[in-house]
């Protein structure tokens, strides 16, 4: 018997124009979710962690951190599109239609728009993705382009980390 692999991502070849990829999972978002990101990157605008400030306002509660939604919605994305990227290259034509609160659950669903091979490293292409973020309410929070050099199954150079032992099973 042998290892069987997992999940080890899309490489470049594994892109076509016009595929739709959406993530198994949703993520709900906390208060601690909310206040940590925005105290960890300094932002001090008061509607993100003071909930009087917050209640005045047109929203009427505490908004989250519009980086930790593009963040998130990106992070949901990583296991359809980027789990092999070498690099981020853009992020273009970031939207944010509607707002996002503490509670909200988010999804991120992903449509390739172009790739091409390389120029400058033959053990990559360069994929264009849209992709948007949703809420519980099927309302669409945020849309984003983005363009990354995803590795080719070829290139892919990915170290084995796994701490293998020789140690027998016990149970």
């Amino acid at each position: 018997m042998g290892v069987v692999k997992g999940w080890e991502g899309r490489f470049y070849e594994d892109f076509e124009i016009g595929d739709v990829y959406r993530s198994r999972m949703g993520r709900t978002i906390s208060e601690v979710d909310n206040t940590w990101f925005t105290n960890l990157t300094m932002n001090t605008n008061q509607s993100h962690f003071n909930a009087p400030f917050a209640e005045a306002s047109p929203f009427g509660k505490i908004l989250v951190n519009s980086a930790f939604t593009i963040a998130l919605v990106t992070g949901l994305s990583v296991t359809d599109v980027s789990e092999n990227a070498m690099a981020n290259l853009a992020w273009d034509d970031i939207k944010l239609p509607n707002p996002v609160f503490v509670g909200d659950t988010l999804w991120c669903e992903s449509e390739v728009l172009e790739k091409r091979e390389s120029s400058s490293r033959p053990y990559v292409g360069i994929v264009g993705i849209r992709s948007r973020g949703l809420n519980q309410r099927k309302e669409v929070i945020c849309e984003f382009r983005r363009k990354m050099m995803i590795y080719k199954r070829e290139g892919a150079k990915s170290p084995e980390v796994f701490p293998i032992t020789d140690t027998d099973w016990t149970v």
